[in-house]
């Protein structure tokens, strides 16, 4: 915890905590629901950008902490933030019935096939990004640009399977279709922890080599 709390007061972007909160969104109607997890994907690119500009690589190395552990710290703030935002989500969610707004005309609802997608958006993007960043430690917007193209495809090919007749149910609040989108929230589920958990791995093994 304390090297969280070292991010989140020395490291963090003041625009990464505000993506946090950006799950709430979800109340705006005629708003398309995935680019909240482009948001949340752009924290650990700024954030790492911030890094590099404040010299916080270098003030890590010089603290009884190891490389492993630098890693872990800055894992912890960009689950942290992503979590977040997923979280903040499910109460605007009910918000958003309580108000009764209207269902999503321009996109996929929040609906749990939501939820679902977004981790797996999450996943993907932090099994890309982490390990290019952490090859050499610095360039921040290479690995970003290689981590935004499954991404980008990923929020594209959720938003269009709503499209399709025969999976209208992923964009439904019925019961019924509720019950047959709890698959697929527990692959996101899955597939998060699994590829961050795989990501950090390997960016350990990658940033162990980096010479700072």
């Amino acid at each position: 915890m304390k090297l969280l709390y070292k991010e989140l007061a020395l490291a963090a972007h003041p625009t990464s905590i505000v993506f946090a909160v950006l799950g709430c969104l979800v109340i705006v109607p005629a708003y398309p629901y995935t680019v909240i997890f482009m948001f949340g994907c752009l924290a650990p690119y700024i954030t790492f950008q911030y890094a590099r500009e404040t010299n916080d690589q270098w003030y890590t190395a010089i603290l009884p902490v190891t490389k492993r552990e630098s890693v872990r710290g800055k894992y912890m703030l960009i689950i942290s933030i992503q979590l977040f935002q997923l979280l903040i989500a499910v109460p605007s969610v009910f918000l958003r019935k309580i108000l009764e707004v209207e269902n999503n005309p321009v996109g996929m609802d929040a609906t749990l096939a939501w939820f679902g997608f977004g981790l797996m958006i999450y996943g993907v993007f932090d099994l890309v990004f982490f390990p290019a960043y952490y090859k050499n430690g610095y360039k921040a917007g290479k690995a970003f640009v290689i981590a935004a193209i499954p991404m980008l495809l990923l929020m594209v090919a959720a938003e269009g399977s709503v499209r399709i007749p025969q999976l209208t149910w992923l964009d439904s609040y019925a019961p019924a279709d509720l019950m047959q989108q709890v698959p697929i929230l527990l692959i996101g589920i899955l597939c998060y922890g699994g590829f961050v958990t795989l990501a950090y791995i390997i960016s350990v093994k990658r940033f162990e080599h980096v010479d700072l």
